[in-house]
Order: C-alpha cells, then sequence, then structure tokens
C-alpha cells in the first residue's frame, strides 16, 4: 500500500444514497465493506462523518436559527452517521471505536489523540463524530485538524463526484477535471473542494487531500493503493 496510516472523510450526503434525507442501510453496508477491505490489507484508517444527510447548520441558520445553536445540533447528527457506520463495520467482524467532541459516554468516547492513535496501532476503526466540537467549524476543517492530530499521511474526501472540475460539469458539457492541484490554486480560485480553513490547515502540515467518487466500489482501496483516481491536491497543476 501506498500509505499506511489516512483519514476517510465521509460527507453526510455519501451515506443517504439517492434517498433525499436520511441514511440509506445498503449504501452504508457497501462502504463498511470497502473499509473492511482496507483494514484487513493492513491500513490504519480514521473517518471523520458529516451530518448534513440530517441536518446542516448552515442552513438552519439561514432561515433563522441562532448559528451556535443550529451546529451543535449539526454535530449531534455526525454521531447518529458515525454510530450507523460503528455498527455496519462490527456486523463485519471490524473492531470500530466512536470517539466525540462533545461528550456522550454512554454510546461513544470522549476524543482523545493518544487514544485514538492507540486503537490505530490495535487495528482498530476510529471514527470521530461531532465535528471538532466547536460552532463555525465544517466537518472539512475537523478531518484536516484530526489529520494533523494523528499524522495521518493523506486525507481521502468522498465525494459523490469522480473530482475538481475548472468548472460545473453539469452546467458545462466541456469542464475539465483536474488530475493534480496545488492548495494555492484551490483558494485563488475557491474551488471549494474543501473551505478555505481546510485547506490552508493542510498546506501548513504537507497532507495531500484526494477528491474522488465513493459511489464507484472499489474506489477507496484503489484511492489507498495509489492508483490515479479523482483529483489530488497537493501537487502541480495538471488537467485530464
Amino acid at each position: 500500500m501506498t500509505y499506511h496510516r489516512v483519514l476517510l472523510k465521509l460527507s453526510g450526503e455519501a451515506l443517504m444514497g439517492d434517498l433525499g434525507y436520511g441514511i440509506d442501510p445498503q449504501i452504508v453496508a457497501e462502504i463498511a465493506e470497502q473499509i473492511a477491505e482496507v483494514v484487513q490489507s493492513g491500513v490504519q484508517l480514521v473517518v471523520v462523518v458529516g451530518g448534513g444527510n440530517i441536518f446542516r447548520g448552515v442552513k438552519a441558520a439561514s432561515k433563522g436559527m441562532d448559528r451556535a445553536t443550529a451546529d451543535y445540533i449539526g454535530m449531534i447528527a455526525t454521531v447518529m452517521n458515525a454510530l450507523t457506520l460503528q455498527d455496519a463495520l462490527e456486523r463485519m467482524e471490524v473492531p470500530t471505536r466512536v470517539q466525540t467532541a462533545i461528550a456522550m459516554q454512554e454510546v461513544a468516547e470522549p476524543y482523545i489523540r493518544r487514544r485514538a492513535i492507540r486503537h490505530l496501532e490495535k487495528g482498530r476503526v476510529v471514527i470521530f463524530g461531532a465535528g471538532s466540537g466547536n460552532p463555525f467549524f465544517t466537518t472539512d476543517t475537523t478531518a484536516a485538524l484530526r489529520a494533523a492530530e494523528i499524522d495521518a499521511e493523506v486525507i481521502f474526501k468522498a465525494t459523490k463526484v469522480d473530482g475538481v472540475y475548472d468548472s460545473d460539469p453539469k452546467i458545462n458539457p466541456h469542464a475539465k477535471r483536474y488530475q493534480t492541484l496545488t492548495y494555492g490554486h484551490v483558494l485563488t480560485h475557491d474551488l471549494r473542494v474543501m473551505d478555505s480553513t481546510a485547506i490552508a490547515l493542510c498546506k501548513e502540515n504537507n497532507i495531500p487531500i484526494v477528491v474522488f467518487n465513493i459511489s464507484v466500489r472499489g474506489n477507496i482501496i484503489r484511492a489507498i493503493k495509489g492508483d490515479p483516481v479523482g483529483t489530488t491536491v497537493g501537487g502541480m497543476c495538471e488537467v485530464r
């Protein structure tokens, strides 16, 4: 394998499949199968999950809800997703721990960096829920922060698209997909790979980001093997 310790960033939308809301158990099971394959190969893997399939704080705040309150509700939604993924993994006999940035001792461990690393060394998958525990920060920023804390070699951002384009491919049929990108190009052109805080954290800590389509079965293991799937942020700018 190209990588030894990796962080997988799952959006909440990735867990709902074609549903308009909530969690699709079949999709979660398929993602769990791919993660199990990664763990069986000896790679240490942590997961950061979003909560947009259940509740999106920014959207609620735009309709008048207090932003901090909306973000806390969104954090709780990520824990629901984390526990769902944990259940799917453990049904496949993959040892898993959920750690949360907001105390929920009845259902999950508190986030403790050294404990998380110890779990990884023992072959367990660690799922981080509740974001960073702070409002006004996205789960993308949490992914960059946790990756730096646990010394992850790369962030894999699993989405519903096959990479980063120079324009919206749904609108522009001639849009070109980048194979590699610099952090600066992402920030300058506001390509929305991740939010600017997350990109800056990755740049400062030299953590590459691979954006790929999780809907294609086997893409997680291909990415970890170093196969050219999606777009890699952290190199020169090249289009396909």
